[in-house]
This record gives C-alpha cells, sequence and structure tokens, in this order.
C-alpha cells in the first residue's frame, strides 16, 4: 500500500489548508492524520475508522475535520482556524491486512 500526501504549503494564521492523502488501494479499514514537529513528539491529530466514526486530538477539535471517500481511495484533512502551533510535517497513515502504512509527510507552515 501507497500513501501520497498533498495540499501542504505555507499559510497565515486563522487561514485554512486541505490535505489529501491518495492510497494506492481500497482500504476499507482505519486512517488518520498524524504530524510532527521538530522538538515535539509525533501526535495523532484525526481518525477515521471504516465506518466513519472520528475523533480529534483537542488541540485540533472544533478546527479540523477529516474525512474519507472510498471511491476515491482517499482521506482528506480540512484544516481551518490555523495556528503557527500547527505547523508540522502532516502524515497520513492506514491499516491494512494488520500492517501499519505512512505516507511521505506534506509540510504545513503556518505564519503569524
Amino acid at each position: 500500500v501507497q500513501l501520497v500526501e498533498s495540499g501542504g504549503g505555507l499559510v497565515q494564521a486563522g487561514g485554512s489548508l486541505r490535505l489529501s492523502c491518495a492510497a494506492s488501494r481500497t482500504i476499507v479499514s482505519d486512517m488518520g492524520w498524524y504530524r510532527r514537529a521538530p522538538g515535539k513528539q509525533r501526535e495523532v491529530v484525526a481518525h477515521i475508522s471504516g465506518g466513519g466514526n472520528t475523533n480529534y486530538a483537542n488541540s485540533v477539535k472544533e478546527r479540523f475535520t477529516i474525512s474519507r471517500d472510498n471511491g476515491k481511495n482517499t482521506v482528506y484533512l480540512q484544516m481551518n482556524s490555523l495556528k503557527p502551533e500547527d505547523t508540522a510535517v502532516y502524515y497520513c497513515y492506514a491499516f491494512f491486512e494488520s500492517t501499519d502504512y505512512w505516507g511521505q509527510g506534506t509540510q504545513v507552515t503556518v505564519s503569524s
């Protein structure tokens, strides 16, 4: 399984970005996004089950929305009201046949 993220970039505080993660095959199980900022631990920011149930880190609740389109093998992360502390490399992950997969990451930089 290959996961390819896109949609990162530079945005001012208060702005929005939409990340996309395209999988190389249909994944009906859990997927999500985590981020890693310099000097900080990895943080899972959003998770979506195969049935569409979602969970969010407290730091992004009410600002980020995860969704998936199984027909396009794609999971999205809509990020609104971005803050400088959201600056990080964002990685898509997926569980498939008892194995974890993740993408190469996409940089999100939020300027103040």
